[in-house]
């Protein structure tokens, strides 16, 4: 049995304290899109391949963590959340430790995470329709993971006042030049005026005015007026 001023004691300590650092998670974080919120994070600086990981989460101010039991003891490098932070106005943290042949790594938490203030919004789905010189779209803002009692997903139009922009592409020009061709919170849109016959895509984001933030771009949709 060694004593602790052993000096083979020392070199084993030093050993396994180096070891510990080296495989301990790098760059845990939140990423969040329509309220999915998922701790994200890296390999340690060293990590071997056996290499498991345990989560936990809290609400910011609470002393107590809480073990996230389907991500106890996994070998993915994320942690699905969502459900334990749907409190959308509530700041949480996330931490993660990382096992390796019996060695195991201090926890790593997570910046404070506030859903409401931090989830990305993500663009419309946009159903386009030709018509007499004109397209007719229909906008639906994108779900988040909630469901009301009868089961129907929660759209983010109940968490936000949420505005559409719209963007007109004519085919004839250079794509890259994209006309605002509507901004506003109706459903339906019918942009007028087109040209018959020609080519015409859309593309569509949701923008958020309390928070000054845009979704990235809807899918292209093109079509030819009537």
């Amino acid at each position: 049995m060694l004593i602790k001023h052993h000096p083979l004691y020392s070199l084993i300590h030093l050993l396994w304290t180096e070891l510990q650092e080296l495989i301990k998670p790098q760059k845990v974080e939140f990423h969040s899109l329509n309220f999915n919120n998922t701790l994200h994070w890296q390999l340690g600086r060293a990590a071997p391949g056996d290499i498991i990981y345990f989560v936990q989460y809290k609400v910011y101010g609470q002393s107590l963590w809480k073990n996230k039991e389907e991500c106890w003891g996994i070998r993915e490098d994320f942690c699905d959340l969502t459900h334990q932070t749907s409190d959308i106005r509530e700041p949480y943290y996330g931490r993660v430790k990382s096992v390796s042949a019996g060695v195991h790594s201090d926890w790593n938490t997570s910046s404070r995470f506030t859903p409401w203030r931090e989830t990305k919004i993500g663009p419309p789905s946009v159903n386009v329709t030709p018509r007499n010189k004109s397209i007719q779209l229909k906008l639906q803002a994108p779900n988040s993971p909630y469901t009301r009692r009868r089961g129907s997903k929660i759209p983010m139009t109940n968490y936000y006042d949420l505005l559409y922009r719209v963007f007109l592409i004519n085919n004839m020009l250079n794509e890259k030049n994209k006309i605002l061709a509507y901004e506003g919170t109706d459903k339906v849109v019918k942009i007028e005026d087109l040209k018959p016959e020609v080519s015409y895509c859309v593309v569509v984001t949701t923008y958020l005015p309390v928070l000054d933030r845009s979704s990235v771009y809807s899918s292209k949709k093109c079509t030819v007026p009537l």
